[in-house]
């Protein structure tokens, strides 16, 4: 053998060796990769059998609290918890509680489900055998949590912002894009003719069809990420069904429609994005895919061609978005009662409202109370009794009575209502208007739908028209409050006016607050008792915190003078 073709024979020993070394090393790196993600799984899995009852660590910012009711404002309907009632009562952190999903549709549903106060027990029965399963079956609660978990977020928007901005996105033509491809097998079929004009050709299609790639990769990115969830979500939803799940048989049919009506979404999907979780990660296959669609635009022209057919089909994705809410909201349900350890079923019929050692669920040491109520309640106490948080407490478990079917309660029985409140109001100081008009809107609001055929009100109010002078605000809600009563609403009402409890006697109960006074200190007991309050504290706290003596004696000899005179006098 000559030297020479020794040479060339070390230099393709060298190639190869140098070849093999690349991919030992790729195969390394994507085997790396593999165990990791694995490894990542089985922990989660682990978590999910262990960690059941402990919410997963999440960063609400202002981008998920941008599009989290998104599937519930698609979903308006008559008696949902309106928005003055869910900022009262802080409804967003109840849903944050509850927040034990790991999917938008999850995260978006239950928000849905906590503004939806049901009206049908058999509904609410039928959810109940649902949290009942995956309480009892963990093997396929956690089957479904790691898809949902799999199809996980959407980012900043919803689907249903995509989805809604489907008619703004002009019809797009793949004409240009088919004229360049064919140009391109036309110029490497005239490369054996003329080399030289062939490749400068070819590199002034490349540049061209690169930049245009990026100008119209841009203007349809975030729907090329909803598209991406979109196969997600059909591919997730695809194995759901093969979980066996009694109570679910007709909603894994469903299902089963929704996904053969969508599965023209699925093809073709490597093309137009990358499986979750290889994205970014520098996978090779990612890179030369990536080259391949910047030369021939394939996912451009695959999207173009979806997008119309996906017009006709928003109604299946809604379809299908709300089972797999509910399935992951159902299970979030019983995450929650597993945490919170102390709660019951509400049983609905139609006399008296029933609650036994009642609590609140965001308070970690509660006081727990009890009370019948067989018509309106006036609440009264001294100032920081617990008035507002009992009215929040009987208002928040209403809700969550017709909503996730859980009280914070040894027993909790009731009727379905309409439920509002007029509760933590402010001036609304864009459309300038103050307290007062605020206050007599959202009073207003609760009259109107107590005034409507066939609607059943159960309604809170703290401190009735606290916005105006002491004579006409006595006036006007003796006035209301009669009003309510008259129209058949169950009115919960705190006031630190105890001359409506005489002037409303017979039509409201009487339930009261009082604190305690140890060692110069004042207690608070939290403890519900009957009848109206007989104890007042404002100027006994002026003293507790330290103000001058002369400013608390000469409180006290004003005060018992009006009480005795009926008239305000200067001492």
């Amino acid at each position: 053998m000559t030297s020479g073709g020794s040479t060339e024979l070390l230099g393709v020993m060298e190639y190869i060796v140098f070849t093999f070394a690349v991919a030992i090393i790729l195969a390394l790196i994507l085997g790396q990769e593999v165990y990791n993600a694995k490894k990542r799984e089985r922990n989660f899995i682990k978590n999910l059998y262990t960690q059941y009852g402990v919410l997963p660590p999440k960063k609400y910012n202002s981008d998920t609290m941008y599009h989290v009711d998104s599937y519930y404002k698609r979903h308006k309907a008559a008696g949902q918890i309106d928005d003055i009632t869910w900022n009262d009562l802080e409804l967003t952190q109840l849903w944050k509680l509850l927040n034990y999903t790991y999917s938008a549709s999850g995260e978006e549903y239950l928000y849905y489900i906590l503004r939806q106060t049901r009206r049908s027990e058999n509904e609410l029965l039928h959810q109940e055998n649902i949290v009942s399963f995956f309480q009892e079956h963990e093997n396929e609660r956690v089957r479904i949590q790691c898809r949902m978990h799999e199809l996980g977020y959407t980012g900043k928007y919803s689907l249903y912002d995509y989805l809604e901005n489907l008619d703004y996105l002009d019809n797009r033509s793949n004409k240009k894009a088919y004229f360049c491809n064919l140009l391109f097998i036309a110029l490497i079929a005239l490369i054996p003719v003329n080399v030289s004009m062939a490749l400068l050709a070819l590199a002034c299609l490349v540049i061209y069809n690169i930049m245009s790639y990026f100008r119209e990769r841009n203007e349809i990115e975030p729907y090329i990420i909803s598209f991406a969830y979109l196969s997600r979500l059909i591919a997730i939803s695809k194995k759901i069904t093969k979980i066996e799940v009694a109570p679910c048989t007709d909603e894994w049919k469903q299902m089963r429609e929704y996904t053969d009506k969508l599965s023209f979404l699925q093809r073709g999907s490597v093309w137009m994005f990358m499986p979750r979780g290889t994205a970014g990660t520098g996978n090779p296959l990612e890179l030369i895919l990536d080259y391949l669609r910047m030369l021939f635009h394939i996912d451009l022209i695959l999207f173009n061609i979806k997008l119309s057919r996906l017009r006709e089909h928003v109604q299946d994705v809604d379809g299908l978005i709300g089972i797999i809410g509910q399935i992951e909201s159902s299970i979030a349900i019983g995450a929650f009662r597993k945490a919170i350890g102390s709660y019951c079923i509400p049983e609905f019929y139609d006399n008296d409202l029933v609650m036994e050692d009642i609590y609140h669920p965001f308070l970690t040491d509660p006081v727990k109370n009890s009370m019948v109520v067989r018509q309106g309640v006036l609440l009264t106490g001294s100032n920081a009794s617990g008035k507002s948080t009992f009215l929040k407490t009987v208002a928040v478990n209403a809700i969550m009575a017709q909503t996730i079917h859980t009280c914070t309660a040894s027993a909790f029985k009731t009727s379905f209502f309409d439920i509002y409140s007029s509760m933590a109001l402010r001036d609304d100081l864009q459309s300038g208007e103050s307290y007062y008009i605020v206050e007599i809107k959202a009073l207003k609001r609760i009259l109107d739908a107590a005034n409507e055929k066939n609607r059943k009100v159960l309604c809170f109010v703290d401190e009735v028209l606290r916005g105006t002078n002491t004579v006409e605000r006595i006036a006007a809600s003796t006035q209301i409050l009669k009003a309510l009563y008259n129209l058949g609403c169950i009115c919960f009402a705190a006031t630190h006016d105890i001359e409506l409890t005489e002037l409303l006697n017979g039509l409201y109960e009487n339930f009261h607050f009082e604190e305690s006074i140890q060692e110069g200190d004042i207690l608070f007991p939290y403890r519900l008792l009957e009848g109206p309050a007989s104890t007042r504290n404002a100027i006994k706290l002026l003293d507790v915190i330290g103000y001058d003596r002369r400013i608390i004696e000469r409180s006290v000899e004003q005060a018992d003078q009006f009480i005795k005179t009926g008239v305000w006098q200067m001492t």
